[in-house]
């Protein structure tokens, strides 16, 4: 039963991910085409949606140590957008009410994945 409650947590989190990569590239095509505005946008969007590329790999990692080291990638990368967004919005570049919910949902998944890495890490010893 603990098997089918772990999965059904990864799968929500495989749709959870691919829906803030989704959210990241609707940011991105709203975005103004200067050249300055797509130098951030270009960093955000790779970024924020290799969230969910490195949170599918370590979907079918071969241990539960890949696993970790690929949540620890979704983690950097968690950290790294929530810079750009930052820079979006203490630059003027976009306006912060389109990106609160963004900047929210780094926040949640970087909790969760620093939470589940520690638990797998106080399980192995």
């Amino acid at each position: 039963m603990k098997d089918e409650g772990r999965r059904a947590e990864k799968e929500d989190l495989r749709k959870r991910t691919k829906e803030f990569a989704l959210k990241i590239i609707r940011l991105c095509l709203s975005l103004p085409r200067h050249p300055q505005v797509q130098i951030v946008n270009n960093q955000v969007l790779r970024s924020g949606t290799s969230v969910g590329a490195n949170y599918r790999e370590g979907y079918r990692a071969r241990s539960e140590q890949e696993f970790i080291s690929k949540l620890g990638v979704c983690v950097q990368e968690l950290e790294e957008t929530g810079y750009w967004l930052e820079l979006l919005e203490e630059s003027g570049m976009c306006p912060k009410e389109k990106l609160t919910e963004l900047k929210d949902e780094v926040e949640q998944l970087t909790t969760i994945f620093v939470s589940s890495i520690k638990t797998m890490k106080s399980k192995q010893r």
